[in-house]
């Protein structure tokens, strides 16, 4: 006779405890990498020059008058002699049909340069971008990623214009919504009655935004901003010169994106949040 007592089965715990959007977004750009790994070459070159986002296409399109500049800053680039052929002949290849094509500042973000940088991103994007999209639901959540693409691709061609390397990657998209979420998800202490221990992406949605002046006086918050200004700062000069990448990394990039989320979430906060 089995005398086990007969106890209520545990409710199902989720593999992904995201939010629908959070979990399509990650599934989307983890699918577009498949993709392009596993069809020919050539049409993953085509690809990716519909849909990064290249500098000098922009500046070519815009003022024809700097194409000289454009192909010194393609063969001043250190490299090879049969890389720096390459970029060149790239360069003639934008010259010769200077389009801008306006898509590209957000789609460049669907792409990825190796599943290194597709992970990374997509890590990041569900830890923050979790809490933001349970704040402020699905669209003001898409709207807060597609700005910071956006604000991301743009600061670059500012900075960099001449430069024919294309940008590709999430990292501008999740640096804005990560940058969103500090505006809330470090609080100074604990909610009455919370569990002990848990993640600032764990935590329930606190009610009210936190000002700028009380980030910068709460030490969790100032310390994480830090950071991460600091390893963007140092990855994005040092990653050629220490061989920790073939490209520079783009800082620019990630630092328009995350301004972008830091200002915007306060203008689309839901004002009937609780």
């Amino acid at each position: 006779m089995d005398a086990t007592p007969d106890l209520p089965r545990p409710p199902r715990v989720p593999v992904f405890n995201m939010p629908a959007v959070v979990t399509v977004s990650v599934g989307l750009l983890v699918l577009i990498h498949l993709v392009r790994t596993l069809v020919p070459d050539v049409w993953d070159i085509t690809l990716l020059l519909d849909l990064a986002l290249v500098p000098a296409r922009w500046t070519a399109a815009l003022d024809p008058g700097r194409a000289d500049e454009i192909l010194r800053a393609a063969a001043a680039w250190p490299g090879s002699a049969l890389e720096v052929e390459a970029r060149t002949a790239f360069a003639n290849y934008l010259l010769a049909d200077p389009s801008a094509m306006p898509w590209t500042f957000a789609s460049y973000g669907l792409l990825h340069g190796s599943w290194a940088h597709v992970i990374l991103n997509v890590l990041w994007l569900a830890a923050f971008g979790t809490p933001v999209a349970r704040r402020c639901g699905t669209w003001r959540f898409a709207l807060i990623g597609l700005v910071s693409t956006v604000a991301g691709g743009a600061l670059h061609v500012a900075i960099d214009p001449l430069s024919t390397l294309p940008l590709v990657g999430a990292s501008a998209g999740v640096s804005g919504l990560m940058a969103a979420a500090t505006r809330f998800v470090f609080q100074p202490a604990p909610e009455p009655g919370l569990q002990p221990g848990l993640l600032p992406w764990q935590r329930p949605v606190p009610a009210r935004l936190q000002t700028i002046p009380e980030l910068l006086r709460n030490r969790a918050a100032a310390i994480f901003l830090g950071i991460w200004l600091v390893t963007n700062l140092l990855f994005g000069l040092a990653a050629v010169p220490l061989g920790v990448s073939d490209a520079g990394i783009a800082w620019d990039a990630h630092l328009g994106g995350f301004l972008a989320g830091f200002l915007l979430l306060p203008l689309l906060d839901r004002p009937e949040r609780s």
